[in-house]
C-alpha cells in the first residue's frame, strides 16, 4: 500500500470518473428521489456511485477506513481517530442533480492528521475534473491537463461564490461589506475548484456542513495556493465528532 498519498492520485481519479459514469447513467433516466432521515434527498445515483467508490477504495487500500455520506446516513461510520482515512461524497449536490443543472460532483479525499492531503473532484455533467495534493493542482478536461493556481484576492471587486441552496441574511450582509464585490451562485464543491483555478476569489459559508462536502475541494484549493479557514481564522480540519464542519471562508491568495 502506498505511504505517499500522491501515489494514490491516478487510481482515485479513475475511480471518481467511474462513479461519475454511473451517475450520468441514472441522470439520463426518469429517476426518482427519496428522503433520508435528515430529510435530505437521495437517489439511485448517490447509492450506485458510493458502491463503486467503496469497492474501489477497499481494493486499493484495504487498511484505510472510509467515511462516506450514504454509509454515514445508515449509522455506519468507522473509528478514524488518529488514523488516515478516506472521506467520500459520492454525489455532492444531489439537489443540483435533481434540478438537472449539471452542477454536481464526485468528491474523494484522503485525510491525514486531520488535514486533506489528496483530493479529487469530478463534475461528470461538465466533463471536468480537478486533482490536488501537496502544492500542486490540475484541471482535467478531455485530454487536456492544465496546472492551476489561485489568483490574489483583490481589495476591491472580489468575485464571491455562494451556494445555490444555502443563501441567508448573514451571507448577504457579509457580501455587502466587501467593496464592489460581485457574486455568483454555484452548486456543490465546484466553488472550491473555481477559486482554485483562479476564476473566483471567495466562498463564504456560515452554516454547519458535513465534512465530506468540503474535504476534496479543500485539498484542491489548498494545493492551488488557497486556504479554507473557520471564521476564527483556523484551518478547517477533519475527523471531528459527527463529521461536521463549522462555517468557513474559502479564499484565493491573501
Amino acid at each position: 500500500m502506498p505511504t505517499d498519498p500522491t501515489q494514490f492520485a491516478p487510481a482515485i481519479l479513475d475511480l471518481a470518473h467511474k462513479a461519475g459514469t454511473a451517475i450520468m447513467a441514472v441522470y439520463a433516466t426518469s429517476f426518482e428521489q427519496r428522503s433520508k432521515q435528515d430529510h435530505s434527498p437521495v437517489t439511485d445515483a448517490d447509492e450506485k456511485a458510493e458502491a463503486i467508490i467503496l469497492a474501489g477504495l477497499a481494493a486499493l487500500a484495504p487498511d484505510i477506513p472510509i467515511v462516506a455520506e450514504e454509509q454515514a446516513a445508515r449509522g455506519e461510520t468507522p473509528v478514524v481517530t488518529g488514523r488516515r482515512f478516506w472521506l467520500v461524497d459520492p454525489l455532492d449536490g444531489t439537489r443540483e442533480f435533481i434540478d438537472r443543472n449539471g452542477e454536481f460532483t464526485v468528491n474523494i479525499a484522503l485525510i491525514e492528521n486531520g488535514v486533506p492531503v489528496l483530493g479529487v473532484v469530478v463534475a461528470p455533467a461538465l466533463g471536468q475534473a480537478w486533482l490536488g495534493h501537496g502544492d500542486r493542482a490540475w484541471r482535467h478536461e478531455g485530454d487536456s491537463v492544465v496546472p492551476i493556481h489561485v489568483r490574489r484576492v483583490p481589495e476591491r471587486g472580489a468575485h464571491v461564490l455562494i451556494s445555490r441552496n444555502h443563501v441567508d441574511r448573514e451571507i448577504a450582509g457579509w457580501i455587502e461589506r466587501q467593496p464592489e464585490a460581485t457574486r455568483q451562485t454555484v452548486g456543490s464543491s465546484l466553488k472550491f475548484c473555481r477559486i482554485a483555478e483562479g476564476t473566483a476569489d471567495l466562498y463564504p459559508r456560515f452554516a454547519s456542513i458535513s465534512e465530506w462536502d468540503t474535504a476534496a475541494g479543500q485539498a484542491v484549493l489548498e494545493a492551488a495556493g488557497g486556504a479554507v479557514v473557520t471564521w476564527q481564522g483556523e484551518r478547517l480540519r477533519y475527523g471531528k465528532p459527527g463529521f461536521r464542519n463549522p462555517g468557513y471562508l474559502a479564499r484565493g491568495a491573501a
